[in-house]
């Protein structure tokens, strides 16, 4: 039979209010305390009620991820992170993907409203940002946290300084020896395009290479717009020795572009993005890119919201470091 609250709290010694306060990880209760009744719990394998427990404590013991986000494998690393700390904390988790129209926006986070009434939300970028969207979760007073916002002043979440993270790989090339970098940007909207075409800019003009527009062109964070902006690249009458793509779905693309047109990376043209997913480890050659802990973003920014949705008053913006790996998609460049 299924354990109850009332076994735990009898096993335990203590009232079924203290093993609710556990569970919940409130504040104030003694970390002896904590530790007799998770010890009861593991015994006698306990798993919360979350209909009987929304009943009695007026929530839903649900938050949703809210995301536009057109890059499959960034998407995939938040959940991950995510489904951890909701299974840790006896929440679930539901994915609340939003139009692009502005009125589409406001109609879908209705709709999740509707059929899930989450105790909070998790942006991620662009939505971070987005006024329609934080409008809506401001008038119906839900809490929520945002990964990477732009305007981070007062939110809760978590972030990590991007802007250095690019300075730090572009630096990198240009010490391998490139002195002609592409740039594939992310969309306009998104905070992340701003601060890594910024942490590009400003470490072109450290290694005293002047800026050109020409080697900059518009992605739109998939691996499709990596292929259009890669051919646009390579197609010119002087195309770049290495070309840093803004994620790295899009840097995937390049490589896919290149080896298209009879070209091998790194020997033909170096090749990096941005992110450490999976795809960056998977593909051949391996992708050289600034690790940015993603799926521990989600963790982080789910336990600040978890956090703010116990007290008003709780919840802060952590800030992440970040770690350039040189893979095997970039060496010196060829002498021509």
């Amino acid at each position: 039979m299924r354990s109850r609250i009332e076994d735990v709290a009898a096993a335990a010694g203590v009232s079924m209010k203290t093993v609710s306060r556990v569970l919940n990880n409130e504040p104030n209760v003694r970390e002896e305390m904590r530790q007799r009744v998770m010890k009861a719990v593991d015994q006698l394998q306990y798993r919360p009620n979350l209909s009987a427990r929304s009943l009695a404590g007026q929530r839903s013991y649900v938050i949703a991820l809210v995301y536009n986000n057109p890059s499959r494998n960034y998407l995939m690393e938040i959940q991950s992170g995510m489904l951890d700390a909701c299974r840790d904390n006896h929440y679930n988790l539901v994915l609340a993907p939003v139009g692009a129209p502005k009125q589409r926006k406001a109609d879908d986070l209705k709709v999740v409203f509707e059929h899930f009434a989450p105790d909070g939300v998790v942006l991620i970028p662009p939505l971070t940002d987005d006024p329609v969207v934080l409008e809506f979760l401001e008038q119906q007073e839900v809490p929520f946290a945002c990964i990477a916002p732009k305007h981070p002043d007062h939110r809760i979440g978590v972030m990590m300084d991007e802007t250095a993270a690019v300075l730090e790989l572009i630096a990198g090339l240009v010490a391998q020896g490139h002195r002609r970098i592409g740039h594939i940007k992310g969309p306009p909207a998104h905070g992340a395009c701003q601060w890594r075409f910024k942490g590009y800019k400003d470490a072109l003009r450290a290694s005293g290479l002047e800026y050109d527009a020409e080697l900059v062109v518009q992605g739109a964070f998939s691996f499709e717009s990596g292929i259009e902006a890669g051919n646009r690249l390579l197609d010119l009458h002087r195309p770049p020795t290495a070309i840093f793509a803004a994620n790295d779905d899009m840097a995937a693309g390049v490589i896919r572009a290149a080896c298209e047109r009879g070209l091998a990376v790194p020997r033909d043209i170096s090749v990096c993005g941005f992110d450490d997913t999976p795809i960056a480890r998977h593909i051949y050659p391996a992708l050289t890119t600034v690790r940015q802990p993603t799926s521990e973003m989600g963790r982080l920014a789910t336990l600040q919201l978890l956090a703010r949705i116990r007290s008003t008053e709780a919840g802060s913006m952590v800030h992440v470091e970040h770690e350039v790996l040189f893979r095997e998609s970039t060496q010196p460049p060829a002498r021509r």
